[in-house]
Formats: C-alpha cells, sequence, structure tokens
C-alpha cells in the first residue's frame, strides 16, 4: 500500500477509504431495512426505513473507482493499472456498480413506491433485496481482500 508518496495522493487515498466505510455502512443500513421487511416491520416502521425517494448514498459506490483510478495514475509502480489486485478491484467495482444500478436500487425504488401505496412491502420482496445487499457485500468483499493482500 502506497501511503505517504505525496500530500494529492494522501489525500486522494483518505476519500477512497472514507468512501469505502460510507459504502459498508450504508450496505448494512440497506440490508438491516429488508430484514426489517422479512420479520414484519410495522407499516410506520416500513415507511421510516424505505422512504419515497433516490438513495443517492448508495451511489457513494461510485467515488471509490474516481479515487481508485486516480491513485494508479499519480502513484507509483506499486499501484499501476498492470498490478492484479488492481484489476481485481476494477472487475468487483463493475460487477457491484452494475448489481446496484441494475438490480438492488430499482428494487428498493419499487420496495419505496409499494410501501408509499400501499403502507408495507411483502416478505418476498425484503428476501429479493435481502439477496441483492448479500450479492453486493460478497463483492466488495472481493474487492477488500485484494485491496488488502494486494497480489
Amino acid at each position: 500500500m502506497m501511503v505517504a508518496q505525496s500530500v494529492p495522493y494522501d489525500l486522494i487515498f483518505v476519500v477512497h477509504l472514507l468512501s469505502a466505510v460510507t459504502v459498508i455502512a450504508v450496505f448494512i443500513v440497506m440490508r438491516i431495512s429488508a430484514q426489517a421487511i422479512i420479520t414484519g416491520a410495522s407499516d410506520d416502521e416500513q415507511r421510516r426505513k424505505f422512504p419515497n425517494r433516490r438513495n443517492w448514498a448508495a451511489r457513494v459506490l461510485h467515488l471509490m473507482v474516481i479515487t481508485g483510478l486516480t491513485m494508479t495514475l499519480i502513484g507509483g509502480k506499486s499501484v499501476s493499472l498492470s498490478k492484479p489486485w488492481i484489476g481485481v478491484g476494477l472487475l468487483c467495482y463493475l460487477a457491484a456498480a452494475g448489481h446496484l444500478e441494475a438490480r438492488t436500487l430499482p428494487l428498493e425504488r419499487t420496495i419505496s413506491e409499494v410501501i408509499d401505496h400501499d403502507g408495507h412491502a411483502s416478505v418476498e420482496r425484503g428476501r429479493q433485496l435481502a439477496r441483492s445487499m448479500d450479492t453486493l457485500f460478497a463483492i466488495v468483499a472481493v474487492a477488500l481482500v485484494a485491496m488488502l493482500v494486494q497480489f
């Protein structure tokens, strides 16, 4: 891990780490919200957990690739695009971003609209969102291992 290379690099590295922590926290909250539906949360609780608005917080995921690629451009050889662990990170980002935008967020939006209209979502929709979140956690775990091991 290249740290203390330069002030710009280190600042971008800090933003990269903070965005990773934020993404994990947001995903945990989303998973807990899905579990609340599964366990039969009240209509009021479901409305609080699924407000009828877009989830911009989950999209902090996209900041990770921007900061990661920036670090590869201004960093040394140990963080170049030729490193396999960086390739794994990019592939994980593409998989996570694709799943988030194509599956998870549309499902969450549908759940929010159903709750707004009917007062609550079905247990099956909660299970679908939980499975979707589990998929995202698995992808993030692979990326985290790659970033820590740096093979």
